[in-house]
Formats: C-alpha cells, sequence, structure tokens
C-alpha cells in the first residue's frame, strides 16, 4: 500500500541553492549532529581528573547533538522538526521502551531455554547508572543520523523502500569496526536497521525507534552484563553466552545469533505491516512528486 500524495515525508519548500540537493541535505544534517557531539567528548576527555567527568559527557553531547539537528532543520529545510515534537513523546519512548524490552528477553529467554546464556553472578548498582546514561547517548545520536537524517531524507528522493534498506545498510557498514563482528552480526545490525526505520515510518517520529533502541542496548549491557554490539558487558548481572557462536552470538553478543535474526525478522515484519497500515510507505513515484511540488 503506497501513501498518497499528502503523506508526511517532510518534503519541505526548496529553494535554487544547493541546499535543494538530498546528498548536501545528508552531509549537512550529519555535520551538525556528529560535530558538536565530537567536540563534547573529546573536550571532557582533556579533564584528567575522571570522576570530574563520570557521567555528564554523553548527557551533555546528546543534548548538543539534538539542538545541532534542530539547527539544521530550522536553517536548512525551513520547517519545525515535528519529528522530534513533545507532543506524545512520552507514550512513544515508553512504548519503544517495552517493545525492546519484550524483543531482548525473548531472544535472551530462547538463549537460556536451550542452555546457551547463564547468570553466574551479580555486580553491583554503579554500572547500571553508566550504562543508562550512555547508551541513552547512543540511541538518541544513532537514531537522529540513521533514521532522523539519512532515512528521512533518502525517503524523499527513493520512497520509503529503497531508502529502508540503503540506510540499513549504511548502519551496518558503521559497525563493521565493532569487535568480534561476523557475517551474521553484520545481517542482523542490518536488520535491525530495518526495524528502527519501520518504527519510525508507523509515527513518523523519532520517540518510538529511540525507546527500543535505547532498551535493547540498556538490558543487554546494563542489566544482563553481556556484550553489546562488540562492546565489552558490565551490568548488575554477570550473564555469560556459551555454545557455538552461530547460536550465542560469541564476543560480539547476542546481536551475532541465529536466535536474534528470527526474532529481529519477525518484530520487523510487524512494523512494516503497521507502518503500510497506518499509509506511512510511500513510493518513489509519490516521493518525487511531492518534491517536484516543494521545488515549484
Amino acid at each position: 500500500m503506497n501513501a498518497p500524495l499528502t503523506a508526511p515525508v517532510h518534503a519541505a519548500p526548496l529553494s535554487n541553492s544547493l541546499t535543494r540537493f538530498t546528498l548536501i541535505r545528508i552531509v549537512l544534517g550529519i555535520v551538525a549532529v556528529c560535530l558538536p557531539v565530537a567536540l563534547v567528548l573529546i573536550l571532557s576527555n582533556q579533564i584528567p581528573d575522571k570522576s570530574l567527568r563520570a557521567f555528564w559527557p554523553p548527557l551533555l553531547a546528546a543534548l548538543v547533538g539534538i539542538s545541532g539537528y534542530l539547527f539544521y532543520v530550522r536553517k536548512v529545510e525551513h520547517r519545525p522538526a515535528t519529528e522530534l515534537s513533545s507532543t506524545g513523546a512520552g507514550v512513544e519512548f515508553g512504548a519503544g521502551l517495552l517493545l525492546g524490552t519484550l524483543l531482548f528477553l525473548t531472544v535472551i529467554g530462547l538463549l537460556a531455554a536451550v542452555g546457551s546464556f547463564h547468570v553466574t553472578g551479580t555486580g553491583n548498582w554503579s554500572p547500571v547508572a553508566t550504562s543508562l546514561v550512555e547508551m541513552l547517548f547512543v540511541a538518541l545520536i544513532e537514531e537522529l543520523v540513521f533514521r532522523g537524517v539519512l532515512l528521512r531524507l533518502m525517503e524523499r528522493s527513493l520512497g520509503s523502500r529503497v531508502a529502508l534498506v540503503l540506510s540499513a545498510v549504511i548502519f551496518a557498514v558503521a559497525h563493521l569496526p565493532n569487535d568480534g563482528i561476523t557475517a551474521l552480526a553484520v545481517a542482523n545490525t542490518a536488520l535491525a536497521g530495518l526495524l528502527f526505520g519501520a518504527a519510525y515510518l508507523i509515527t513518523r517520529r523519532l520517540w518510538l525507534t529511540v525507546g527500543m533502541h535505547f532498551a535493547w542496548n540498556f538490558v543487554s549491557d546494563g542489566v544482563f552484563g553481556i556484550p553489546t554490539s562488540g562492546h565489552p558487558a558490565r551490568g548488575l548481572l554477570q550473564g555469560q553466552l556459551s555454545g557455538p557462536d552461530l547460536l550465542a552470538g560469541g564476543a560480539y553478543g547476542v546481536e551475532a545469533s541465529a536466535v536474534t535474526l528470527v526474532m529481529i525478522a519477525l518484530f520487523t515484519v510487524l512494523l512494516l505491516l503497521r507502518a503500510s497500515r497506518n499509509g506511512h510507505l510511500v513510493s518513489r513515484t509519490a516521493a518525487r512528486a511531492q518534491l517536484t511540488a516543494a521545488e515549484q
């Protein structure tokens, strides 16, 4: 089902400047988000006393990243950033938390049922607080870049389906430097990109997908203490994955498990069906028609 030409693909009026080109807008959007984030993190790392930079750098970096995105939307696209509107944000973020937690618990429950996951002990609450802050930062910035900028802007030229696939592939490529990466991990990460993209398309806002992304990462890292996308584990529980890497995921974590592949694929199909029923999948023809109308 394709959405009518009035579907909300955020095709703001264009000028005759270079910023009418999608690629230019993508570059500007990514720079607006990532440059201030990088500056905050680099400057904060210059503070020699680690106790003085325990929690605030990721939070400040997330704040300046959001501010950079809002600045870009206002100055380049000349529109309000409805995808970050506070109206209904709490409900959508909460729904994302529930979905992301449910997805992870389903995967880890299945792994535990076949003997590939065990809890070997407990940690303390300090890593939980650190994980909460860092994973919130990761979810916000990655969703701004990959769904707020890449998916949304590519959709205006290519339509929903092609934009979903391309943004998911780029999302997977961005994770290639992570430790313990495998072919299955790449496939799962690309599927996760489709999942988060589908969550964005359901509401045309970022809060649902930010909630899902944060919940998956935080429950994996901060609660169960198992590697998350190849990053070392620290959490309230001391979890251990065992068995063949195809099943347990190995050093990369459950994101490299075949169980995760099946469950993410299932959730992605369900969310895409919901987005289609909402009339939020836009064909390339409809997207190009909107873009042409905006240029006139």
